[in-house]
């Protein structure tokens, strides 16, 4: 599995659309910007085939320290749920699946080279 970074991101659009690095960046920038401002608002976001993000509160609760076994107060805290979109679930799991089909079909074909190489021994 490979990073991107935005940076790639924003190299790989620049040159899809013909616009310059520095107005693709400051596009992307936005764009992440206002999800982050409406998530701390505590609004959904949705976009269709792609998610669904979703601002979730986690109740106060009572935890255990692994190290000590002591009781430890977690306070409230509102995380980000993010829901895959039907197009984006479809598209992974092909590329999955492609992959895993490429992964075993490399394997089958080792497999054949190794028993080709016994047999002219």
């Amino acid at each position: 599995m490979q990073t991107v970074t935005k940076r790639e991101l924003v190299q790989r659009i620049a040159e899809k659309t013909g616009v310059q690095q520095i107005s693709a960046k400051d596009v992307i920038q936005s764009f992440l910007d206002e999800i982050i401002h409406e998530l701390a608002k505590g609004n959904r976001l949705e976009f269709r085939d792609f998610g669904v993000f979703e601002p979730k509160s986690k109740a106060h609760r009572v935890a255990r320290n692994p190290r000590t076994g002591d009781k430890v107060e977690v306070p409230q805290k509102t995380t980000v749920k993010f829901k895959v979109g039907r197009l984006m679930k479809k598209l992974i799991q092909q590329e999955a699946a492609a992959s895993s089909g490429a992964a075993a079909g490399a394997a089958d074909a080792g497999k054949v080279a190794q028993e080709t190489t016994a047999k002219g021994q």
